[in-house]
Order: structure tokens, then C-alpha cells, then sequence
């Protein structure tokens, strides 16, 4: 228990080193909220809690979006770590598994986790994408990519697969439709699922005002 508890400590500072200043919504405590969410809903799943936090601080070791679009990279750099502590090689394998799975590649591709411990970190992961931190995140990241706030002659496009995912280009209030707002309905956890639910409508209310304030009727 005892050297359990050091792994993960070691493994969270890690990341905050690694991710410390990181400026798209995708930094340390990104990682920080992901990990506190996945412990609240593991704990009322019953799962293991040393996979499911190991999973949860690594999920952004190496995100696609960042590494040439190249999904491995997460599962690779998080499998080395997990090496170097000399973590046992179920555990590592289950969890990269989990970081493979792990991230949204569009409404039209399936995204299913294959063991309760994904499902936990995969809610953990969705729910920084919603309510007030999401709007955050969704904006600081459409400013990286250097993205239109919003353009009503560019419509929001539900992606068919990863490939067209990753190309995208669009607004950022798309990315509310292509995304963010899908997310709810995704969730694999009954504890996920009721954290969701009010985030979701936060979304849908500030879109609402976004909408009322772009016509200039509030």
C-alpha cells in the first residue's frame, strides 16, 4: 500500500512537471480535475483506484493533438514511465489500454472502453470538457489553433471518423456541437452521468446567451 501510494506520488509530480505552464486547456491541472473527478466516481463504482489513478494522470502525457496527430504516443510515453516505477506489467498494459481508448475521435466513431477502470477515467476525462471549465478549455484551445470564436457560414460537422476529426478546422462554438454538447450522453458511469447532467446544461444556457448576444437581443 505503502509503495502504491509513492507510485502515484511520484507519478503526479511527474506530470506537473512535464505539464506545468502548458497554455491550450490541456495542462497540469487539467490533469489535477481529471484525477479528482476519477477518484469521486471510482470510488462509488468499486474499481481498482491504483489503475484507474495511474490511468487518470497520464492520460495527457503525450496527447495526439500535440504529437503529429499520432495516437500512440500517449500509451507509449505512459508505458515507460510506468516502467521506470517498476509497476507491475498488468497494470501497465491495462493501463495504457485505457489511455488508447481514452480520448473522443469524433461523433460518428465509437469510443467504447473495455473494463470499468476505462469507463471511470474516460468520465473523469469528459467531464473537464463541460460546464464552465469546458467553455474555459474549449476557448483557450480554439485560440492555440488560431479558430474563429464563431462564424454562422461555417456549420458544425458531425465527423464520421477519427482522420476527419483530427482535420478539422472549424469555430469553436462548432466544437460545442461536434463535441462538447454530445458528451452527456456518452457517459459510461451512473455516478458520470449525474455529474454531467448539470455541466451539459451550463453549456446549453451560456450558448443560448452566446446566441441572443451575437444578434444583440440581450
Amino acid at each position: 500500500m505503502i509503495e502504491t501510494a509513492a507510485i502515484i506520488k511520484r507519478t503526479a509530480d511527474h506530470i506537473a512537471q512535464l505539464l506545468s505552464g502548458e497554455h491550450t486547456g490541456h495542462d497540469w491541472w487539467h490533469v489535477y480535475r481529471v484525477w479528482q473527478n476519477a477518484l469521486h466516481i471510482g470510488k462509488q463504482e468499486h474499481v481498482d483506484m491504483f489503475v484507474v489513478e495511474l490511468a487518470a494522470l497520464l492520460h495527457d502525457v503525450a496527447d495526439w493533438k500535440f504529437h503529429g496527430g499520432d495516437e500512440t504516443a500517449g500509451s507509449r510515453s505512459a508505458r515507460e514511465w510506468l516502467m521506470s516505477q517498476s509497476v507491475g506489467g498488468g497494470v501497465v498494459d491495462h493501463v495504457c489500454q485505457i489511455i488508447d481508448d481514452l480520448s473522443f475521435k469524433g461523433a460518428g466513431v465509437r469510443t467504447s472502453m473495455k473494463t470499468r477502470e476505462g469507463m471511470v477515467v474516460q468520465d473523469a476525462d469528459r467531464l473537464d470538457a463541460l460546464g464552465a471549465i469546458g467553455i474555459a478549455r474549449a476557448f483557450a484551445y480554439g485560440g492555440h489553433k488560431a479558430q474563429e470564436i464563431y462564424n454562422p457560414e461555417i456549420s458544425p460537422t458531425l465527423h464520421r471518423s477519427f482522420e476527419e476529426y483530427k482535420k478539422s478546422s472549424g469555430t469553436t462554438i462548432n466544437h460545442f456541437h461536434e463535441k462538447l454538447l454530445l458528451l452527456k450522453d456518452l457517459m459510461n458511469t451512473k455516478t458520470g452521468r449525474a455529474m454531467a447532467e448539470e455541466r451539459h446544461n451550463y453549456l446549453v444556457n451560456f450558448l443560448e446567451r452566446f446566441h441572443l448576444e451575437w444578434e444583440g437581443k440581450a
